[in-house]
């Protein structure tokens, strides 16, 4: 016997909008986030090693996976980014960006745009001040020196993606001029509550925080073809009943 209207329409998933999800996972979020963050100085004193020609800058050991249709647009990443790094909950401090679009439909609505650790880091390349560079107790990940750093901007500008995954802030430390920041994989972040710290062998807050399991660590080197390597399905079968598929 055929199914009646209504009972097909009772089998079929429901769709909720990222709204709705933030509304009902909100809990869970600051659940997540209550106790986590005690001040920590692993890994300060480590000086970054000078990068030569562009061929000799080993490959970062770590690297972010982000699904924007996973994604809900929370923001708490960003929070928790600023958080261990500063010691502040600001979103203009974070080093990792969720970007929302009112005007467009799901899923081009919200994206996540965090650092690649490029291969061919341009932004390490063209630093005049070896304010930017690797070091083998981080796992080569790509960092930049604040104490070095005099806001020229040049990291900024030679980022090939847009917007740059390098941010600028006002900073008084440089006279009111700004101070560049980039994802570190949290490898020497001050705030880290972990007493093993970030990085490829630590754990990264965006990770750690994000409540739908949106951002995801790899030691494996992405496919470095536009985003295909990095934004990626992280949704477990389950998510197929949320019409997040």
């Amino acid at each position: 016997m055929p199914k009646s209207n209504d009972t097909r329409k009772k089998c079929q998933p429901s769709r909720i909008s990222r709204r709705q999800f933030i509304k009902h996972s909100g809990t869970v979020m600051f659940v997540v986030g209550s106790g986590l963050w005690l001040p920590s100085h692993h890994g300060q004193a480590t000086a970054l090693e000078k990068v030569g020609n562009p061929g000799d800058i080993p490959v970062s050991q770590g690297y972010l996976l982000v699904d924007i249709q996973k994604c809900q647009g929370c923001m708490s990443c960003m929070l928790a980014c600023s958080l261990v790094h500063e010691g502040v909950s600001n979103l203009s401090l974070a080093r990792i960006q969720i970007i929302q679009n009112p005007f467009e439909s799901f899923p081009q609505d919200v994206s996540i745009e965090q650092c690649r650790q490029c291969v061919q880091p341009a932004c390490v390349e063209v630093c005049p001040e070896d304010a930017l560079g690797v070091h083998p107790d981080f796992g080569y990940v790509r960092m930049l020196d604040g104490d070095k750093c005099v806001g020229c901007g040049a990291c900024f500008k030679a980022c090939p993606f847009k917007p740059s995954r390098i941010t600028a802030t006002a900073d008084r430390t440089n006279d009111g001029g700004s101070i560049y920041r980039k994802c570190d994989l949290c490898a020497r972040a001050p705030f880290h509550w972990d007493a093993k710290g970030g990085g490829p062998t630590g754990k990264q807050a965006c990770v750690e925080i994000c409540p739908v399991g949106a951002i995801k660590f790899t030691h494996e080197i992405p496919l470095q073809d536009g985003n295909k390597g990095y934004k990626v399905n992280l949704r477990e079968t389950g998510w197929r009943g949320l019409g997040y598929w």
